[in-house]
């Protein structure tokens, strides 16, 4: 077999779900489906925050911040998803690959700093509630918004990069249905140790940010203690409900998968693949949904907007 580089290779190849290939047209409705939803939801909790001067405070600054990480992730696996599922055309050539993984990966690496960033929101709101806007200043939340967007792309920006240095042999069969940096570096011939030192580190890197939330939530539970009323404390706690959601929805499909890598020797492909998928289509469906159930004043807004096109 000869040996090819990367300006020879035209194609990777994605899969959808193995074994249903016959089934993938019925499989794109609901996959239709969740990214409309997912899509609309989130533009509408824009929308609703931006127009609505009463929502301009610290909490949907940050809610803001958490759709518009959703609305990427969603736009960046959706190309190939309908592509695989839709019209059955599984090939993407590296360059588009590269610039796919990128994007998923940043907004992944985006989406773990805004929960982050959040959970410190909740901590200020209830540990010190009378200076929560002093201390979350309109400027303040703008330069922490931009810092976490550089830090994010900046983190994942060596990925495509050190991709493309690499020489590609035969193997061009991607496993999951969207491009994933260590996905695409088992497929080298080359050496990978640099691919595969940094995945760690920035894996490892968000990580640390779901260390930071639980110590987060650790000093929340304490100023919660502290409180005497019972009322009171279910009240603060409550009010974190929407955040806990939204953190256990993306934290947990990304803990089992690499679990599933890492430690499950006879793995399903077929499971892997499933909660591969659940980690890009769920959060940005669920997201809107829960803050949407959850908060009352986000609730309303939308209710009353609805209302209001209804009437005309």
């Amino acid at each position: 077999m000869p040996d090819f580089n990367i300006s020879e290779v035209k194609l990777f190849f994605l899969i959808g779900i193995p074994g249903l290939e016959h089934t993938h047209i019925w499989i794109s409705i609901p996959i239709c489906l969740m990214y409309l939803i997912a899509i609309l939801g989130n533009c509408t909790i824009l929308l609703v925050i931006k127009t609505e001067i009463s929502l301009h405070e610290p909490m949907y600054y940050f809610l803001t911040m958490l759709a518009i990480s959703d609305l990427g992730l969603s736009l960046s696996s959706l190309p190939t998803m309908l592509r695989i599922f839709l019209f059955n055309a599984p090939g993407i050539s590296p360059n588009a690959c590269f610039a796919q993984e990128f994007f998923i990966h940043g907004f992944t690496v985006m989406e773990s700093s805004v929960l982050l960033i959040m959970s410190f929101d909740r901590f200020i709101a209830i540990h010190n509630p009378l200076r929560y806007n002093s201390i979350l200043t309109t400027a303040r939340i703008s330069k922490m918004g931009l810092a976490m967007a550089i830090r994010s792309f900046l983190l994942v920006l060596p990925f495509p990069l050190t991709l493309k240095r690499l020489s590609y042999c035969h193997k061009n069969l991607l496993s999951h249905s969207y491009c994933l940096h260590q996905d695409v570096m088992k497929l080298a011939c080359s050496d990978n140790r640099v691919n595969v030192i940094y995945g760690f580190f920035v894996a490892l890197c968000t990580m640390m940010d779901l260390a930071c939330i639980f110590l987060s939530y650790l000093l929340i539970l304490k100023t919660v203690l502290g409180i005497a009323s019972l009322s009171e404390r279910l009240k603060a706690f409550n009010t974190c409900v929407s955040h806990i959601c939204a953190v256990l929805i993306f934290y947990v499909p990304i803990i089992t998968l690499a679990a599933m890598h890492r430690f499950a020797k006879h793995r399903s492909p077929l499971i892997v693949i499933l909660i591969a998928n659940i980690f890009l289509l769920v959060p940005p469906l669920m997201n809107p949904i829960v803050y949407c159930v959850k908060t009352r004043q986000i609730r309303e807004k939308i209710l009353s907007k609805l209302f209001s096109i209804c009437g005309q």
